[in-house]
């Protein structure tokens, strides 16, 4: 019986963040630690954004080098926190300075396109008209292959008018709906940003914002503020077996 594809999705780390009563190297550590003692070797890592809080290259290296232990190939993508370029410098990654960081990698039995949102200077997120078309394009070049589509601010709804504000607006929500109805072979949207679980439906799709390794966000419908506790730290895993994708979340800890 063939072994799952293992995909790891860890999420704003926000390496060199002094907000929060926790301190971020030691959350991320601990969740790569806990991904290492649950014995099942990932086939490859994603940072879904915010690697760091202040968008200093020192704590871009510093996520490459916690993240090493793991021994898999690690794929990033920009967060509100981010700087495209000194995300390239330290990874590698494809684009001409101050473009989007948009990029499709071939994993084997999954196809991971990753999408850049982000706004730069403002927490909201944005898809304009040209990100959707290069995404619309990146899907048809490959529409067999079954595909996990990446970015930082899911499309999704929170219900708390303060994070909405925060979010993908409607518009580029229904607008990247549109692109992804006419690609069946992505089989899931991951993202982060929110600090906690949230799990939404997009062109039928399932959506998946993933929790943070460093502080969680605390559940609020009423007053449109956005908290924060120091709660336990989470990660994703997406495991792809005899072609169908599913998300499990995994506590931080013992």
């Amino acid at each position: 019986m063939a072994s799952a594809f293992l995909l790891v999705q860890l999420s704003d780390p926000h390496i060199g963040a002094g907000w929060a009563d926790a301190d971020p190297v030691a959350r991320l550590a601990a969740a790569v630690e806990t991904v290492r003692r649950v014995g099942d070797q990932p086939d490859a890592v994603l940072v879904s954004g915010d690697l760091t809080d202040d968008a200093a290259e020192s704590g871009y290296l510093r996520v490459r080098e916690l993240l090493e232990p793991l021994g898999a190939p690690v794929y990033v993508l920009p967060g509100n926190h981010d700087d495209r370029d000194g995300l390239r410098r330290c990874f590698g990654l494809p684009g001409e300075d101050g473009s989007p960081v948009q990029y499709a990698v071939d994993l084997g039995p999954l196809r991971l396109v990753v999408l850049d949102t982000i706004r730069p200077g403002e927490d909201s997120g944005q898809l304009d008209r040209e990100r959707l078309s290069w995404l619309d394009a990146e899907l048809a070049a490959a529409p067999e292959q079954i595909t996990v589509l990446a970015m930082h601010h899911p499309p999704l709804s929170t219900g708390n008018p303060g994070w909405d504000r925060v979010g993908l607006p409607a518009e580029d929500r229904r607008a990247l709906g549109e692109v992804v109805e006419r690609h069946p072979q992505v089989q899931r949207i991951v993202a982060g940003h929110m600090h906690r679980t949230i799990a939404a439906e997009l062109a039928g799709r399932v959506v998946l914002a993933a929790p943070s390794t460093f502080v969680q966000a605390q559940i609020s419908f009423g007053t449109g503020e956005i908290g924060f506790t120091v709660g336990p730290a989470a990660y994703a895993v997406h495991a792809l077996r005899d072609g169908v994708v599913g998300s499990h979340i995994q506590p931080v800890g013992p």
